[in-house]
Order: C-alpha cells, then structure tokens, then sequence
C-alpha cells in the first residue's frame, strides 16, 4: 500500500473511532438525562446554600418592558432539582457528576480505579486494536505520582507522572488530557505554553471531564468571551444544582484564606481541623454531658459538615433528637427539614409537618417554607394547595428570610396559586440573589441569558451568576482537601491542588497557592527543568496574584504593585505598579492609599502632585488610625519638600530609599564565606567591648575600695 497509503487508512481508522466514541458519548449522556415531560415543574428550596463570603455587589433589575413568555429552560427544571422528590434517592454520586476528580483519586483510590474501569471500558475496546490497551489504573497512579512529587520536590518522580500522564493522554484519556493541561498551565515539569493547556483542555472537554469544562469557561469569561463562557458555565451550574440532592458533604459553603496580609490565618485555621479540633472535642464533651445547647450545636455541625468536620445525617440526627428530650427548642426546623429530605432516617413528611409547625410556632421562620414546600407537593397535608403554599411564603418573606424571597419569587414566575407576575417574580428573586441565595442567583442567570421574564438579555451578568454557582459545585471539594493537607503539614500537596482550583477560576485558590510561593521558599517549587529559582517562584505568584486581583482581592492588587513597584516576578513598571495599588485602594486599602501619596509625592509612576499626595496620606490614616507613625512622618516629609524644595535635608530624604536598596543588595550579594567572616569580626568585637567593660568595672572597684575609709575596730 506504500507510507502514503497507510497513512491515508490509518487516519479513516482514526475518524471512524473517533466518531464512534462521541456517539457512545452522546449515547450515555442522553441516558442520564432524565425526560423534561416528566419533571417537577417547580423548583424550590428549603434549605440555605448561601454565598456570604463572595462579595459581587447587588444586582440591578432590568429593563421594564413586555414580559415574554419563559423558555422551556426557565420553566421547566429537572427532577434532581425537586428537594423533596423520590429522584434524591438515586444513586448519583459526586464521583459521578465530577469523573475523573483528583479528589476522588486521593481519596479512595482502588474505589477510582475500580468503578471507572467500567466507564471507560466500551472506549478502551474501540481503540485498543489500533493502540496498546487502554490501562485504567495508569491515569490514577499518574496522578497520584504526580501530586507526591511536587509534595516531595522530586523532578525525577515527576517525569515519570507525565510520562504515564501523556501515554494516557494520546490514547484519549480525558483525565489525563486535562492533568497535562494544568500542567502547561503551571508549567510544573514541562515549559510554560498556554496553546497547549487549552488543547488538552479542549480534547478533556469533549471527553466528558468537568473540571477541564470549568478551565475553559474561566478562560473564555477572563477574556471577555462571554458567550462561550455562558454556554459552558450553564451546564456545569446545572450539574451544581443536581449535586445540592446528591452530594454526601454538600456544598462547599466556607473558602478559607490561609492568610490576613503576609502572615498566616492561624485563628481562622485553628477552626478548621475538624474533629481533631479542640474546640469541637470540647463542645463534643460538653455534648455526652448532657448540655442540650452543645448537643444542638453539635448536630448543626454535623448537618452541614462545618469547620472541616464531615457531613453525617445520622449523628445529625441522633444530636438533635437528643438536645430535643433535653428541652431545646431550637432543633425544630432542622429535625422537619430531616424528616422531608429523608436524610439519616426514613421520610415521613407527617413528621415534617409537625415539626415545622413546632418551630413556626416559636418563631423560627425558615420553617415556614418548609410547610409552604408541603403545601406544593401535596405531601403531608390534605392535598395540593398554592394559595396556602403562597401564604407561608409570604409570611416567611416579611420575616426576612432570604428562602421566603425565593419560594415566593418562583409562584410568580410560575403563576401558580397566583397570576404569573415577572416583575414581582424579578423583584424577589433579586432580592434573594442579593442576600447570597444560589437558586435564585441561578435562576437570574438563566433569564439573563435567555432575554426572559421581562429581563433584557445579558451575557456578561448571565456568565458572573453562572460562575458562581458553579463555583459551587462537586470539584469544589479541591477547596476542601487542599485546606486539610495544609493543616495536616501537606504544605507541597495543598499547593497543588490550590494551583489546580486557581486554573479552575476559583479566587481564593488563587490567592491562596500565590501566598503557599511567597511563603514557602523552598520544598514545593518544581518549575519547568527542575527545583524553582527564585525568579521562577516569584512570576509564578505574581501571575497568580494577578488572577486574584483581577477578581476583587485587595491584598493580591497590593502584592501585584509592590511586584511591578520593585521589579519582583514581572518587569519593573511603576505605572503599572500604581494602577494595582488604585485598584487595591477602591477595596478601601490604607496600605495602597500611602503609596499612592509616596508615588505623587515623589512623581514616581504617577503625576507629582503634592496635594493629591497629602489627601492620600490622610485617608490612609483615616482607613487605618494605627498608621499615624508613618503617616505623621510622611506628612513631615511633605511639609519640607513643599516649604525647603531643594534644600540639603530634602535630598538626604530622596537617598535614604536608595541607601536602603543599597544596603539590601550589598548583604544579598555577600558571600558565605564574606558572610562568616562578617560575623567573627562581630563576635570578636563584642568580647573585645565586654573585655574592656569588665576591666573598667574591676578597676572602678579597686579605686572605690582604696578611698574607703578603713573600718573603724569596736572597742575591747
């Protein structure tokens, strides 16, 4: 046939497989997603999965005009999403809505291999009469491999990774496609290359990995690209949502910021060790006691799976039901919630009921939606009835709970119980997003980018809500591991996985892996020919601050200017340096104030203007009153420059910067063996100063004792 020839018919083969394992894709997909005919045309929430700690300002309602009729995507919702129905009790995992999760592969890595083995088998079949069989077990041990080597700062181990990684990869694995991928990314083991990292994520999109969905889509939505971003984000904020029924830890609610400035959370971390925290084992002591305050409180723990510590229904329960024969009222809600969802024990929405109405009666108003979501499903109660389910609501709305502006929001956009009202329905689930509401931040999302419900159609806004809420879903658990391999001393192996969030999109991943380089100088670097120079290190946080920074975090626009400002990890520009530091100011910074005031003052990067500069000072003391030293001298220093411009005393202040670079380059330039004979002129010197000390006090007391008068003999 000739090299031509073969060549011509290898890539037939090639097509034809390829088009064979979309169609099995296509296939499974169409499988798993469950018919719209036959789902919940409601889409309530009783719980709170709010958003507290991401502030993205309020949203703003949109145009008033004619109200259109809602898409199909609006109106209808899956059945997962139905809080209450029988589809929670499904066997869909975290493993399965995130495939291919490192998190799941450190985890429990025979689980891994054993249950994706038969995922992807139908795949390896097809491509095994044209490649070596497809080994699911080398991705996992790639990965794992990988992850010890950073931790370790082995380079050798690490070439072995990827060399697995990239037999995988050319076969088609997914999961090893998107590992090199964020490799490229990082440059960790292989040259910096950004077309290759959105290559490999390109080819592990198609091949179903999820967290190579979430790269891309923050790419796209970085750059602006905003109806690429919203096509993706979309689908993966639809598996969050189904993730809310079938996650065994929920959603991860607390992002952890290893720092305060440059220097270690440690009172934040300390709250974070889970059960081996001291605080939980005391409040655990106090529980078995018989407390009925530390019994509720250790259920709550338990429920929602704070601080680190792991959700478990059943202890949930067992707590609660506890603190309740003790006298605490409190359980109530939390205890009909339970009952509803099933959770820990069989449900039995009787029982719901009558702890909702327990704790309605004294006053805790989240359960009002409970019995309103009744109300919706006919459950528990003498039938379906909107009208009662909207009064419940309401009531649960003038109490201010965030939940009663969402429910409520959603009859009106449904028109059930009342008319359909897009404007009322807007109002309240704006008001909901408002207070951190996922579900109505989704539902927002959703409008936006359909043009819907009376909202003018905006892709931007649709891709920020989208983000989000995806932000929330199952790879989220990264967060959560990364957090525990810190606190437990896996310093290499929480970088890691912050790095892998932060190409996620993920903000405080950024922040926290650009913080790991800083702080850590040594033992976690690989770069991309071996252990991290320090100016590796250094643009490799610098890159990672701008990320941060770029997505709101003040102290990460203050680290960017101060690298521009001095030349650290990117190329010394001071106007570059002070456009950080304003955007570091608008998150009311007093440190970014007073250098912007030392820039104008001294014309560095900015316009010399020395009023400008005096209003800087002052507003840094104002932010800040415990900067009234550095302040007062900086004001001082102004007042001469503006009075005695010129003067001798004036250029001894301009030099003292330079005389501190100066000296800072002379000690970091000095040799070891400078450096030690540095420090034994200082010994010796010292003991010379205390030898002479010593002398002159001998003879001070020697004088002292020859001019005492001799001591005067009693008589005999």
């Amino acid at each position: 046939m000739g090299l031509l020839g073969w060549r011509r018919g290898r890539s037939i083969l090639h097509v034809l497989a390829l088009v064979s394992v979309l169609s099995l894709l296509a296939l499974r997909a169409s499988a798993a997603s469950p018919s719209k005919k036959g789902g919940s045309t409601i889409l309530l929430f009783l719980g709170s999965d709010s958003d507290d700690n991401r502030d993205d300002g309020n949203l703003s309602d949109g145009d008033d005009g004619s109200s259109e009729s809602l898409q199909t995507e609006v109106e209808e919702a899956p059945p997962e999403w139905d809080e209450f129905s029988d589809a929670q009790d499904s066997q869909r995992t975290d493993e399965d809505l995130d495939p291919g999760s490192w998190s799941q592969i450190l985890e429990q890595p025979p689980n891994w291999d054993t249950r994706h083995k038969q995922n992807i088998s139908s795949m390896c079949l097809l491509f095994s009469c044209m490649y070596r069989h497809c080994d699911v077990f080398q991705c996992a041990s790639g990965i794992r491999k990988m992850i010890l080597a950073v931790n370790e700062e082995d380079p050798g181990m690490l070439s072995e990774a990827i060399e697995i990684l990239r037999s995988e990869a050319d076969i088609g694995n997914p999961h090893a496609q998107s590992t090199l991928g964020f490799l490229n990314w990082m440059a960790i083991g292989v040259p910096y290359s950004d077309a290759k990292a959105y290559l490999y994520h390109e080819f592990a999109k198609e091949g179903g990995n999820p967290q190579s969905k979430m790269a891309l889509a923050y790419r796209y939505y970085r750059n602006q690209e905003y109806e690429k971003a919203v096509k993706l984000y979309s689908e993966l904020a639809a598996i969050t949502m189904a993730s809310f029924v079938s996650s065994r830890e929920g959603p991860l609610l607390e992002y952890v910021r290893l720092n305060y400035g440059l220097e270690e959370s440690k009172d934040v971390l300390k709250k974070f060790r889970g059960e081996e925290d001291d605080d939980f084992q005391f409040l655990e002591y106090q529980a078995r006691k018989g407390h009925p305050d530390f019994m509720f409180q250790l259920g709550v723990f338990y429920y929602y799976g704070l601080r680190g510590v792991r959700r478990d229904h059943s202890k949930a329960l067992l707590w609660l039901l506890k603190a309740v024969e003790k006298g605490e009222s409190r359980p109530f809600e939390l205890l009909g919630e339970i009952y509803a969802r099933g959770y820990g024990v069989e449900r039995n929405y009787t029982k719901a009921l009558e702890w909702f109405k327990a704790a309605t009666a004294r006053k805790q108003h989240s359960a009002l939606n409970g019995i309103g979501f009744l109300y919706i499903k006919g459950q528990g109660v003498e039938g379906k009835n909107y009208t009662k389910a909207r009064e419940y609501f309401q009531r649960a709305t003038e109490a201010s709970n965030v939940d009663g502006f969402y429910n409520l929001g959603i009859l009106y956009l449904k028109g059930l119980g009342v008319e359909k009202d897009y404007s009322r329905a807007r109002d309240l689930l704006v008001d909901a997003a408002n207070k951190g509401h996922l579900k109505a931040r989704y539902h927002l999302a959703i409008m936006l980018h359909k043009g819907t419900a009376g909202m003018k159609k905006d892709l931007a806004h649709a891709a920020a809500l989208y983000k989000l809420v995806a932000e929330r879903g199952p790879w989220g658990r990264l967060m959560r591991q990364a957090l525990e391999f810190y606190i437990k001393g896996h310093v290499g192996k929480a970088l890691v996985l912050y790095s892998r969030t932060a190409e996620l999109g993920y903000e405080v991943g950024q922040s926290n892996a650009a913080w790991l380089l800083e702080k850590y100088r040594v033992g976690i670097c690989i770069g991309s020919s071996g252990i991290c120079k320090t100016e590796e290190r250094h643009q490799r946080a610098h890159n990672l601050w701008r990320h941060s920074s770029e997505q709101g975090n003040e102290h990460a626009s203050l680290l960017l200017g101060d690298a521009y400002y001095y030349g650290r990890g990117a190329a010394k520009d001071l106007e570059r340096a002070g456009e950080a530091y304003i955007r570091a100011k608008e998150k009311h910074s007093s440190q970014a104030m007073f250098n912007l005031g030392y820039m104008h003052e001294r014309g560095l990067g900015l316009p010399l203007d020395l009023h400008l500069a005096k209003r800087y000072y002052d507003e840094a003391l104002e932010e800040e009153p415990a900067a009234f030293v550095p302040v007062t001298l900086a004001l001082t220093s102004l007042w001469l420059r503006q009075h005695y411009s010129g003067s001798f005393l004036v250029k001894v202040i301009d030099s003292l910067p330079d005389a501190q670079a100066n000296l800072e380059e002379w000690w970091s330039n000095m040799t070891v063996d400078e450096l030690d004979a540095l420090l034994v002129t200082l010994l010796l010197s010292l003991l010379f100063v205390i030898y002479v000390r010593q002398r002159h006090r001998h003879h001070y007391a020697a004088a002292a004792a020859a001019a005492a008068p001799p001591p005067v003999l009693p008589a005999q």
